[in-house]
């Protein structure tokens, strides 16, 4: 089926060059930055989301993002702290084991996975205040920053462990894809794509080697009502990453531009540019 959708459906534009023209739009325009110091909560009516063209720039601050998915239903790790002033956060009351992120990043940067003092990500050990300083020297450089503390979510089994990423590549409400990730550290792990069936799918994109199957997760039926649930809310073409955990299926971020359009292999950017043709015809 996909031969033929490959030979039926090649775009002049590819997906990677919508993507690269949607990044450049979205962040080179004039209100660029005012969009990244706007704050919304679940509470907040959905007219003040969508009062702007590509409002769902908005949701490329991960606080925000949160707040957006918990309004469509859907299950969020608790926050413990979130601000710019991480000297008043008090380690004391913190479980050992808790996430440190920016509301601003990609690919791990400034990610820290703390269980009982080290930081799964890079098997390094921390203290409160090495933490504490590395964070207020990134908030220095970038004054639209804050970061979050959040709960350490526990995999399926409930071991406290670098989580496999679930994400999901929607158009609209469509999955093309799931792409699970089991991540290694900050630049290392293993992909393997799946469609909605669980049904391996050759490689959409070059960035991680193959692992080889693995069993579907226990709660895959959430974690596939909550993508196209929150899909849909979106409309444009977004990868929306989950994880699969021992309470279920937990929101992680969207990402608009995934790689910057980089890295898709020629059935990749064929079946996408299909899908994108398809069930978001017209949309940036």
């Amino acid at each position: 089926m996909f031969e033929t959708i490959r030979k039926a459906f090649k775009a002049k534009d590819s997906v990677a060059a919508r993507i690269r023209t949607r990044h450049a739009l979205f962040w080179s325009s004039p209100d660029a930055g005012e969009v990244k110091d706007l704050l919304l909560s679940a509470d907040d009516p959905i007219e003040q989301w969508k009062d702007r063209p590509n409002w769902q720039r908005k949701l490329s601050n991960k606080f925000n993002a949160r707040e957006f998915a918990r309004m469509h239903g859907c299950r969020v790790a608790e926050l413990y702290w979130k601000g710019r002033l991480p000297e008043t956060i008090d380690f004391d009351r913190l479980p050992a084991q808790y996430v440190i992120r920016p509301t601003f990043g990609h690919s791990c940067k400034m990610v820290f996975l703390m269980n009982d003092g080290v930081n799964m990500l890079d098997k390094r050990a921390y203290l409160p205040e090495d933490l504490k300083r590395f964070m207020q020297t990134q908030l220095a450089k970038n004054p639209r920053l804050e970061f979050l503390v959040e709960e350490f979510l526990r995999n399926e089994d409930g071991e406290y462990c670098i989580p496999n990423d679930y994400k999901f590549l929607m158009f609209n409400g469509e999955i093309a894809s799931i792409v699970l990730i089991n991540r290694l550290g900050p630049t290392e792990g293993f992909q393997d794509f799946y469609d909605e069936n669980w049904n391996r799918m050759d490689n959409l994109t070059t960035i991680y080697p193959n692992e080889g199957y693995k069993d579907p997760p226990a709660c895959l039926p959430e974690l596939i009502d909550a993508a196209r649930r929150l899909s849909k809310a979106y409309g444009i073409f977004v990868r929306i990453d989950f994880y699969a955990t021992d309470k279920g299926a937990v929101f992680g971020e969207f990402t608009p531009t995934p790689s910057k359009g980089h890295g898709f292999t020629p059935y990749g950017d064929e079946l996408l540019t299909y899908y994108w043709d398809t069930y978001c015809n017209g949309m940036i």
